[in-house]
């Protein structure tokens, strides 16, 4: 079915899309200033805010764009760790196509020659801007921008005295700490005393400079990611009394050898339990405190920039687009961190608000995947799409978000030690249905499938059970393996 087709069967007629900007699938129809761009990108932020139905955490300013755009439910990444996941959406590229696994290797390095997506938008007259953690690597993808990239952060950024000398104490008995030191921090200080105050300062600098231009300006913040370090005002925020620890605080039944880590990225931190000691309740309190204070932190930056966006009176002509570049675990199944196939793992926050939209404030449980950015905003904007995109545009979604979608989306985990020797490489192929989570893994030399996992969210949204010995899911097994034989593009919303 030619795209074409497909909107006259969905009934998206030609008035409503071309309301979006004046663009009909990557075709310029009017000449009206170009829209900007706000690509905002938030390290390891979960679906706990106030607009997924957390009301636990405070987050009223990404709360407002949502209820300005669209809220996507259920958004996936590609790859649930910084780098791969992060080069991913920037260049329209699966991991599976990319090879990119872990925080080895650079698009530039691998794919020197692919249009990323703020490098189209450069080419397209844009000005092109990034500051903070855009890429996980700050050389990354240097040409894509109109000038150097910046970075504000050094180290862990620890900016008490405390805290500085802890990391020098933890790297002498560890020396694998790197510059890990204390798991939180709680100054009294102003927000540009830490880096992700210094970028949204950067970022309402840079709009005075852009307010007059066609921008795409990329703002990347790096909390929540570990330490938990924030402005003691949103720590006050929280009674720490009130946090409720993880139900599922335990592995699922019947888990697999591949599907779980030891999070190490925590374990590395000053006074933090070792080997495969858990975290005790008090500790687990108090990381959920950190993370909490955290999104507030950065939810109150986001605020900033949208207030100057607003009064610079350009916010009518941008495009915002906010996402977490995977899940985060805090304490589900009985670990933290990131880096496994789980649900709580892939699924991230996606919002994006349009001024062309018809009906903002709406949520959508279609099936999205990071990958789809790229292409989804090269239609919103007008752009002619590269011919090496792996990704499915969400367009039609912005303005009919109950429109039947994908059937399925596809993520992969591999384990460090698993990512370059092919030999031994096993990678956990997963794919989110609308009622299951169905994972293979696979041995890349031979093909030969180790093991599998099967989780019903029907029953069991948590994913506290595999159920893939169960005999009751025999036929259903059978269905969901042929599709993931089929791979990603038999998935698809106009897929014969």
């Amino acid at each position: 079915m030619l795209r074409r087709e497909f909107i006259q069967k969905i009934g998206i007629g030609c008035t409503s899309v071309s309301l979006l900007n004046g663009t009909l699938f990557g075709k310029n129809l009017s000449t009206k200033k170009k829209k900007n761009v706000l690509f905002i990108s938030v390290d390891d932020l979960r679906t706990q805010l106030g607009c997924y139905g957390h009301e636990e955490t405070k987050s009223p300013n990404i709360d407002r764009i949502a209820s300005e755009g669209l809220l996507f439910e259920r958004a996936y990444c590609q790859q649930a760790i910084c780098s791969p996941s992060r080069i991913s959406l920037l260049s329209g590229m699966r991991c599976e196509t990319t090879k990119i696994y872990g925080l080895k290797y650079q698009l530039s390095e691998k794919w020197p020659d692919i249009i990323s997506l703020p490098h189209l938008f450069k080419r397209n007259g844009y000005e092109t801007i990034s500051i903070g953690k855009i890429y996980h690597h700050s050389k990354d993808d240097l040409n894509a921008w109109s000038k150097k990239p910046f970075r504000a952060m050094k180290g862990s950024g620890y900016i008490t005295e405390e805290g500085k000398k802890i990391v020098d104490i933890n790297k002498a008995t560890n020396p694998s700490a790197g510059s890990k030191g204390p798991v939180t921090e709680m100054a009294d200080a102003p927000d540009n005393h830490y880096s992700d105050g210094k970028l949204a300062d950067k970022a309402i600098e840079e709009l005075n400079h852009l307010k007059n231009k066609a921008f795409f300006l990329a703002v990347g913040f790096r909390k929540p990611h570990l330490p938990f370090t924030a402005p003691k005002k949103y720590w006050d925020m929280y009674d720490p009394e009130k946090f409720e620890l993880a139900e599922n605080n335990y592995p699922p039944e019947n888990v697999t050898t591949y599907s779980l880590s030891n999070y190490g990225e925590l374990r590395n931190y000053y006074k933090m339990p070792k080997g495969k000691d858990p975290v005790n309740d008090e500790m687990a309190r108090h990381l959920i405190h950190g993370y909490n204070a955290c999104v507030s932190f950065i939810d109150a930056q986001i605020g900033r920039i949208m207030n100057h966006l607003e009064e610079l009176g350009i916010k009518d002509n941008t495009t915002v687009i906010l996402w977490g570049d995977h899940g985060w675990k805090l304490g589900e199944h009985g670990s933290w961190c990131k880096h496994t196939n789980f649900e709580i793992d892939c699924n991230a926050p996606l919002i994006i608000s349009d001024p062309s939209m018809k009906n903002p404030g709406k949520k959508t449980k279609a099936l999205t995947e990071f990958v789809d950015i790229y292409p989804s905003l090269c239609d919103l904007h007008g752009l002619e799409k590269p011919n090496h995109l792996d990704g499915y545009s969400f367009l039609p979604l912005l303005n009919e978000p109950n429109l039947p979608w994908k059937k399925a989306v596809f993520s992969i985990w591999v384990h460090k030690k698993y990512r370059y020797d092919e030999e031994i490489q096993i990678i956990g192929y997963t794919m989110k249905t609308d009622r299951y989570r169905y994972t293979e893994w696979k041995h890349t030399q031979s093909g030969v499938v180790k093991t599998v996992e099967l989780y019903d969210h029907r029953l069991d949204q948590q994913e506290n059970s595999n159920v893939v010995d169960n005999p009751e899911y025999a036929t259903d097994l059978v269905e969901l393996k042929e599709m993931m034989k089929k791979g990603w593009k038999s998935a698809l919303p106009d897929s014969k």
